[in-house]
C-alpha cells in the first residue's frame, strides 16, 4: 500500500479518494479548490469527514514557478504518488516530480488525440466513433506523458457530453485510475510514449466560441450541438436573440415533416417547428431534431411550443380581453408588492415569487375566466408578464393544443431491438427531474453494471404528484368521464403494452434479472390481461336497493352507490415490477380513482415506460403519476400525506405493519397489504409423482425463488420422501443458469446484490443448525449476482429456514409421517403466515379436507402458481389483507355511500 496526495476536485475526484481508501492506501493529504460561495468541493468535504488534511491553495504558482509555502506544505506531507483525476490548477514540476513513483492524471480522451480542457466535447464535435479515456504519467506537457492505460467505449449517434459522461467517462474512469494505482503498486505500470501520428488540441469551448455555423452538413451540426451539450451550449441568433439548442438527433430525411416555418439567420433553408420539435437542416439536405430551446433570460422551453411560448409575434387583444388583462396585472402586483409597476417584461419568479404564488395566481385565474383553465406549469412555462397574458388568451380562444410528450430517453440496443427507456419522475402528465435533480443507478443483476441514471424523487416531488392527482380527481376531466370512455382508456392502454411487449420485457429482464421468456409470458402477458381484465369492469361497478322499514304512510327508497375513494398511493416490490403496478394500479383506475405509484428502487424502468404508453393512450394529466425512490423517503411521505385517502402495498411484513401504523395516524387510511409468505406445500404418497416433482420444482425455484406464494416449505410423506428428494436433486442439476435474454437460461440472477448476500446468509444459517445442505446454497462464480438453486432436507421444525422465508431457490424439504394427516395440517399451519399454500393428492376426499384446514388465501391442488385475472389473490394472518386480482380487488378502491330517501 502507498502514501497518496490527491489533487483534484469534484464528485469523480471524490469516488476515485473513497476507492482509493477502500483499496488500503493512505491519503496523506487532499489538495482541492477553495471554497466557492461558501460552499467547499465534495472532494474537500468528504476528506475532512474522514480526517484527511485537505489544502485549499487558490494557486500554486506564481509568474511560472512554484509558490515555496505551498510547494513546501505539499512535501511535507511524504506522498509516493500524485493522483490527479480532475484537477482544473496548474500543478508545478517540482511537484509533479517529487513523489517516488511520480504523478498520474486522468484525461478523459484517448490521447493523443483531444489533449486539452474540453476533450469530451471535441471527440462529440469531430465525430469519433470512439471515445474513452487515458490515464498518464504528467511530465512538462499539455497532456504529452507517457501512457500508462487506456479504456475505449463506442460513441452511440445522439451521444451527448453528459449522456457519453455519465455512462462510461465517470463510472469506468473512476475504476480505471484506481486500477492505474494497482499496477503502480505492483510494479507493472507501463510508460508508453504518446504517438504524434494523430495527436490533436483543441482549445477550452466557451460560450462565445460555441456559435453555430450553419453552412455544414446535418451530420455536422448535430455534432457541434450534442458536442456542446449542456456545456457551454450551442448558440445562434432567432428573432434577434441568443438561442441556446439541447437535445440534438439525426432523423431520416425521407420523412416530410410538417410544421411551422421558423427563419434563422445563416439557414440554407427554414427550420420547422413541429409537434416533435424543431427540424433543421444541413446544406447537403438532410435534417435533424432539437428537442429543447433556451433563451437569453434563462428560460428553457420544448422547441416543439417555440411559436407559443411568447418568442414570436404577440397575438392582438379584443377589448373584452384587454380588460382581463389589466385584472391580472392587478393580481400580479398584489403578489409582487416589491415591484414599482408590472411591465410586459415583468418576469413573476425573478421578481419573487415561489411557489405558493403560482398557486394563487392558477386560482385568481380561474375566478374571473372559468374557460382559462391553468396548470402550475403553464405559469412556469410564461414567466414574464406579456407571455402569460398571451398563454391565457390562447387558452380562452380555444387555441391552446395538446402538448407533445417530451420524453428523455436512454436507448439501448440490446436483445436484437432497440429500447426507448425514460428515466425520470413522471408527474402531472410530464417526465421531469427530481428536486436538485437528484438521480440514482439502476442496476443490471447479470453483470451488475449500470442501466442508466434514474431521478431520484424528493419528499416535494411526492406532494407535487399527490397534489396534481387531487386536482385531477375533484377538478379533472377524470372525475366527470363516464365509466365506459374510462374502459376504452384501460383498453387503449393494454393495447399499446401489447404493441411493445417485447421492448417492456427486455427492459424488465435487463432491470430486475428475469428470464426473458418468462417475462414475455407473466411479467407483461399477465399485466396486459389485467388491463384488459379491469377495462371490463368499468361499467360494471354498481350498488343495490335495500328494502328498510317504513314508517306508514311514508316510503322509502334506499340504494347503495360505489365511489372511488380519491388519491391511492401503490407502492410495489422489485420481484413482478411490470405485474405488481398491473395487479394494483388497473383495479384503481377501473374504480375511477387517480394513483400515485412508487415502483421498487432497484427496479423503475417498466414502471416509468408504463407512464410513457399511459399518456400516449391518453389518460389525463395527473391520473398516473409516477415517482422511483427510496422507500424510506417516498413510501413514508405517501404513507403520511393527508391527501392519499388509499395506500396499497406489496412488501415485507415489517414494513407493512410501518405503513399501517403511519396511515393509521396520519389520516386513517385505507390500507390493503400483500406481505410475506411461507406457504408450505403438502405432497401425499397418493400423488402423481411426475407432476408433483414437475410443480414442486415450480413451486420453488419459479421467478429465481422471487416469488410471494413460492412454496417456503415441502412436507412429504416419509415413504416417498427419499425418492421424490432424488427426482428433484437430478431435475435441478438440468436447469441452466445464465444471462436471462438467453432463449435456452431456465435461472437468471438474482434481483439485486443485498438479497443475493441475504440468500448466502440464510443457507449458512441453515447448514450451522443441522439441515442438510444436498445440492447449492452459495453464489455462482461469474459476473452478476447469480446464485446456485439449492436444496435442503432433514429441516426441522424450529429450525430459521423452517420459520422464516427466502425468497429466493432455496427448496426446504421435511418428512411427515405416513397417514398422519391431521399432524401435518398442524405443522403446516404453524406460521405467522397464511398467503398460498398446496397440496398433492389422487385422494379427491383428501384434497377437500386438506384445503379447508390450511388457512392460507389461497390453495392450490395438484398444481402450483395458476394464478388469474379474475380469481382473488390476498392472504390472511401477518402476510397482510385485502385482495388483488377479480372482483374483489374493485372493492379496495372503492367506498359505499348509503343513500335514503322519502318519498
Amino acid at each position: 500500500m502507498m502514501r497518496i496526495a490527491v489533487i483534484g476536485q469534484s464528485v469523480f475526484g471524490l469516488e476515485v479518494y473513497k476507492e482509493l481508501r477502500k483499496e488500503g492506501h493512505t491519503i496523506v493529504g487532499v489538495f482541492t479548490i477553495p471554497n466557492k460561495d461558501g460552499k467547499a468541493d465534495p472532494l474537500g468535504m468528504e476528506a475532512e469527514k474522514d480526517g484527511v488534511t485537505v489544502f485549499k491553495f487558490p494557486r500554486w504558482r506564481l509568474k511560472g514557478k512554484g509558490i515555496p509555502e505551498v510547494v513546501e506544505a505539499y512535501k511535507a506531507t511524504g506522498a509516493e504518488l500524485n493522483v490527479m483525476p480532475f484537477c482544473s490548477q496548474f500543478i508545478p514540476m517540482e511537484v509533479i516530480d517529487h513523489p517516488a513513483h511520480g504523478s498520474i492524471i486522468y484525461h478523459p480522451s484517448l490521447l493523443p488525440r483531444h489533449r486539452g480542457a474540453s476533450a469530451i466535447n471535441w471527440t462529440l464535435i469531430h465525430g469519433d466513433k470512439k471515445g474513452g479515456f487515458t490515464v498518464f504519467w504528467a511530465d512538462d506537457g499539455l497532456d504529452t506523458g507517457p501512457i500508462l492505460l487506456q479504456r475505449e467505449c463506442d460513441v452511440e449517434p445522439d451521444d451527448t457530453v453528459n449522456t457519453i459522461y455519465k455512462r462510461f467517462l465517470f463510472p469506468e474512469g473512476v475504476k480505471g485510475t484506481v486500477d492505474a494505482v494497482r499496477l503502480i503498486a505492483a510494479g507493472n505500470a507501463p510508460k508508453i510514449v504518446q504517438p504524434e501520428e494523430g495527436a490533436t488540441y483543441e482549445g477550452i469551448q466557451k460560450k462565445d466560441n460555441a456559435k453555430i455555423d450553419w453552412n455544414q452538413s446535418a451530420q455536422a451540426l448535430h455534432n457541434w450541438i450534442r458536442g456542446n451539450d449542456k456545456v457551454p451550449g450551442a448558440w445562434a441568433e432567432v428573432d434577434g436573440q441568443k438561442v441556446t439548442f439541447y437535445g440534438s438527433s439525426l432523423v431520416d430525411s425521407g420523412v416530410t415533416a410538417i410544421g411551422q416555418p421558423l427563419e434563422i439567420p445563416g439557414t440554407s433553408r427554414p427550420g420547422l417547428v413541429t409537434k416533435a420539435g424543431l427540424v433543421l437542416f444541413g446544406n447537403d439536405g438532410k435534417t435533424l431534431l432539437v428537442k429543447n430551446l433556451q433563451f437569453e433570460d434563462g428560460k428553457m422551453i420544448a422547441a416543439a411550443r417555440y411559436f407559443s411560448s411568447g418568442s414570436s409575434a404577440s397575438v392582438e387583444l379584443t377589448e373584452e380581453e384587454k380588460a382581463f388583462a389589466e385584472q391580472m396585472r392587478g393580481v400580479w402586483k398584489s403578489i409582487l408588492t416589491n415591484v414599482a409597476a408590472i411591465e410586459e417584461s415583468t418576469d413573476f419568479f425573478k421578481s419573487g415569487a415561489g411557489s405558493m404564488d403560482v398557486v394563487r395566481l392558477v386560482e385568481e385565474v380561474k375566478l374571473r375566466a372559468s374557460g382559462c383553465q391553468l396548470q402550475n406549469e403553464d405559469v412556469y412555462m410564461n414567466t414574464t408578464f406579456q407571455d402569460f397574458i398571451q398563454m391565457c388568451v390562447r387558452k380562452l380562444r380555444g387555441e391552446d393544443g395538446e402538448e407533445e410528450l417530451v420524453v428523455d430517453y436512454v436507448e439501448k440496443n440490446i436483445n436484437n431491438m432497440t429500447i426507448r427507456m425514460p428515466h425520470q419522475l413522471f408527474i402531472n402528465g410530464e417526465f421531469v427531474d427530481a428536486e436538485g435533480g437528484k438521480t440514482y443507478k439502476t442496476i443490471n443483476p447479470t453483470d451488475g453494471t449500470a442501466i442508466c441514471d434514474v431521478s431520484f424523487a424528493q419528499a416535494s416531488d411526492v406532494d407535487r404528484a399527490v397534489a396534481a392527482a387531487k386536482e385531477a380527481f375533484e377538478e379533472g376531466e377524470w372525475g366527470k368521464i363516464n365509466p365506459r370512455d374510462r374502459g376504452r382508456l384501460l383498453y387503449k392502454l393494454a393495447d399499446l403494452m401489447e404493441e411493445h411487449q417485447e421492448e417492456l420485457a427486455t427492459i424488465e429482464s435487463m432491470d430486475s434479472g428475469a428470464v426473458y421468456t418468462l417475462a414475455l409470458k407473466t411479467h407483461v402477458g399477465m399485466s396486459i390481461q389485467t388491463f384488459r381484465y379491469f377495462a371490463g369492469w368499468c361499467d360494471k361497478i354498481q350498488g343495490c336497493t335495500i328494502p328498510i322499514n317504513q314508517a306508514r304512510p311514508n316510503r322509502n327508497l334506499t340504494f347503495t352507490k360505489k365511489e372511488p375513494i380519491g388519491v391511492c398511493a401503490i407502492v410495489i416490490p422489485w420481484n413482478y415490477p411490470l405485474m405488481m403496478l398491473a395487479w394494483k394500479t388497473a383495479a384503481c383506475l377501473a374504480a375511477g380513482n387517480t394513483v400515485v405509484l412508487k415502483p421498487a428502487q432497484v427496479t423503475p424502468l417498466t414502471a416509468v415506460k408504463f407512464a410513457e404508453l399511459a399518456a400516449r393512450a391518453g389518460f389525463p394529466k395527473g391520473v398516473i403519476n409516477i415517482l422511483p425512490g427510496s422507500g424510506a423517503l417516498v413510501g413514508q411521505r405517501l404513507s403520511d400525506h393527508p391527501d392519499v385517502r388509499k395506500l396499497g402495498f406489496t412488501g415485507s411484513t415489517e414494513i407493512g405493519k410501518h405503513i399501517m401504523k403511519s396511515c393509521a395516524v396520519s389520516n386513517v387510511k385505507k390500507v390493503s397489504l400483500e406481505l410475506g409468505g411461507k406457504s408450505p406445500l403438502i405432497i401425499f404418497s397418493d400423488c402423481d409423482m411426475d407432476k408433483a416433482v414437475r410443480m414442486g420444482m415450480s413451486s420453488v425455484f419459479f421467478n429465481k425463488g422471487e416469488n410471494c406464494i413460492a412454496a417456503g416449505r415441502l412436507f412429504v410423506e416419509e415413504n416417498i420422501h427419499d425418492q421424490y428428494v432424488k427426482r428433484v436433486v437430478e431435475e435441478v442439476k438440468k436447469m441452466k443458469i445464465g444471462d436471462p435474454l438467453d432463449r435456452s437460461t431456465d435461472h437468471g440472477p438474482q434481483n439485486h446484490k443485498a438479497h443475493l448476500d441475504k440468500l448466502v446468509e440464510y443457507c449458512q444459517t441453515g447448514v450451522r443448525e443441522g439441515a442438510t445442505l444436498v445440492c447449492g446454497g452459495k453464489q455462482v462464480a461469474r459476473p452478476g449476482f447469480f446464485f446456485e438453486p439449492t436444496i435442503f432436507t432433514d429441516v426441522q421444525d424450529h429450525m430459521f429456514i423452517a420459520i422464516e422465508e427466502s425468497f429466493g431457490p432455496v427448496m426446504i424439504l421435511s418428512k411427515f409421517k405416513s397417514g398422519d394427516v391431521d399432524e401435518v395440517l398442524r405443522r403446516a399451519n404453524a406460521t405467522e403466515y397464511g398467503l398460498a399454500s398446496g397440496v398433492f393428492t389422487r385422494d379427491i376426499s383428501k384434497a377437500l379436507y386438506v384445503s379447508e384446514k390450511l388457512n392460507a388465501g389461497t390453495v392450490f391442488v395438484n398444481t402450483y402458481n395458476k394464478t388469474d385475472v379474475a380469481a382473488p389473490f390476498g392472504g390472511f394472518k401477518q402476510s397482510g389483507f385485502g385482495k388483488d386480482l377479480g372482483q374483489e380487488a374493485l372493492n379496495e378502491y372503492l367506498k359505499t355511500k348509503a343513500v335514503t330517501i322519502e318519498y
